[in-house]
């Protein structure tokens, strides 16, 4: 669904990606015991200005109430205009609210502090109650739209976030690059916009160049996938550098959720976990449920016969 929002040059895109998801001090990320990556990335120590709330997750509950709002965001935005939902995964540490970006921020405006802030900016290095964290908040892009029409809301909602050595924000995506087997762990995603809960299955999770110039697979300016060209020009840049087979079927009309965090800040490049809205039918938690490509159906029966081949060989011999 096109929006009408004022259209950016590609010079303050740049400048705008090379600041998303990333820090000023960099440090390296602590070696997984299951990662064999030497990979210097954009994180810092651990934050201490402001702590997370043992029970944030927990402060308020969804109940619907006569204005379309949930119970859980009608509080939340009594604290910040800007509250966009919540945005869970499980066995990882992702467990937040999201925000509106508030797009150019003019030092004008005392909501904000009295500070400028361009776009995709302000959430970087402020928390959900707008006081200023080193950690940021995760936050969607400012030209995605994410309201009660289901029809209008943008087909891919990009989320940026931290990545964060202690974990917080966006840090605990990296099991995913590290070991893409985490995957059957938790490849579930949760995420409430203002008016409702939605639930995602992941897809693909892939690195890729985070500059302008760096590459044609722009995927923080490609919210609005209204057409199957489109749509079909995303999808095949995800599957072609994807780190795993997950053989989950995407098709046009499907709507989807993109994490963004930093990978590494000597080539601006970015870590993605992409997925997509569950269909009817398909169950959370349940990965039996969630419809598969064909061709990975005849893979897994092909690699199943040749298994049952073997041990039958095997046992003859």
């Amino acid at each position: 669904m096109k929006k009408s929002k004022i259209v950016i040059s590609a010079v303050m895109l740049a400048a705008v990606m090379g600041s998303v998801g990333c820090e000023d001090e960099k440090a390296s990320e602590p070696v997984s015991e299951i990662s064999s990556e030497v990979v210097t990335e954009p994180v810092t120590e651990e934050a201490t200005e402001s702590e997370l709330p043992e029970n944030w997750a927990d402060m308020y509950d969804y109940v619907p109430t006569q204005n379309g709002y949930l119970g859980k965001a009608e509080a939340w935005l009594k604290n910040n205009r800007d509250y966009a939902g919540w945005v869970k995964i499980n066995k990882t540490m992702v467990d937040y609210p999201v925000m509106f970006d508030p797009g150019d921020v003019s030092p004008d405006n005392s909501y904000y502090g009295g500070e400028e802030y361009i776009l995709d900016s302000y959430y970087l290095n402020h928390y959900w109650d707008r006081s200023e964290y080193r950690d940021g908040i995760p936050f969607i892009d400012w030209m995605d739209v994410f309201e009660g029409d289901e029809a209008a809301q943008s087909e891919n909602i990009v989320l940026y976030g931290h990545n964060m050595a202690s974990g917080n924000m966006f840090g605990t995506l990296a099991r995913y690059r590290q070991n893409p087997n985490y995957y059957f762990e938790s490849p579930f995603i949760q995420l409430s916009s203002r008016y409702k809960e939605y639930n995602y299955i992941i897809f693909a999770f892939l690195i890729t160049p985070g500059s302008y110039d760096a590459t044609e697979f722009r995927y923080w300016r490609m919210e609005e996938l209204d057409t199957k060209e489109d749509f079909d020009f995303y999808i095949d840049n995800c599957h072609a550098k994807q780190m795993l087979d997950t053989g989950v079927d995407v098709q046009y009309g499907d709507k989807l959720l993109t994490l963004s965090t930093c990978y590494a800040d000597y080539d601006n490049s970015r870590f993605i976990v992409v997925a997509r809205r569950l269909r009817d039918g398909e169950k959370v938690n349940d990965l039996d449920s969630i419809q598969k490509t064909e061709a990975y159906l005849k893979a897994q029966q092909e690699k199943q016969s040749t298994e049952n081949t073997s041990e039958t060989a095997n046992q003859g011999s």
